[in-house]
Parts: C-alpha cells; structure tokens; sequence
C-alpha cells in the first residue's frame, strides 16, 4: 500500500510512504525470455516470485516479463532492484 504524505517539508519530492510487507511488481524487459526468469529468480531469491509474460516487440526481439513478489522490507525491494539492474540480460526495469 503506498501513501503519500504531507508532512513533507516545501521544495521536497512527494516520496510514497510504502508499508512493509507489501507486493512489488517489477517489470523486466530483455532479449531472451527465458534467461530473464533465471536472472528474475536468482534476484528475488530466497522469495518466491511470479513471473508472467507481458508484452513482446512487433518483432519479437525484446520480451517484458512481470515480476511479482512479496518484498519484506524497503532494504529488499531496493537490493532486487539493483540485482536486476546489474544482469547483462536485463535491458530496462520499470
């Protein structure tokens, strides 16, 4: 669930307030799809992680996958995310 808060101070970025536990969704774009599941999986490990095809190119060169988990905390949805930006097979995160 996110919340937007008021008390922040003028001149400051609106941030989301999100409360832990919550269900993430990350959508991964790439090349091969079935390299981005292992890539996916490895990242969220140890948490078990859905995973369904969402798009594909006209051509169908590049794949979106979603990737939905329950992430524990802010320190685990920001380290999956980074996990997933490091992978070479990893094009875009949205």
């Amino acid at each position: 669930m996110i919340r937007h808060s008021n008390n922040q101070p003028q001149g400051t970025p609106d941030q989301p307030d999100i409360e832990y536990p919550c269900t993430w969704v990350y959508k991964v774009i790439g090349e091969d799809c079935s390299l981005l599941k292992d890539v996916i999986v490895s990242a969220c490990s140890p948490f078990p992680v859905k995973i369904s095809h969402s798009h594909a190119s006209s051509k169908g060169k590049y794949h979106s996958l979603n990737a939905e988990v329950e992430v524990p905390s802010e320190e685990v949805r920001l380290k999956v995310y980074k996990t997933l930006t490091c992978s070479p097979a990893v094009k875009i995160i949205l």
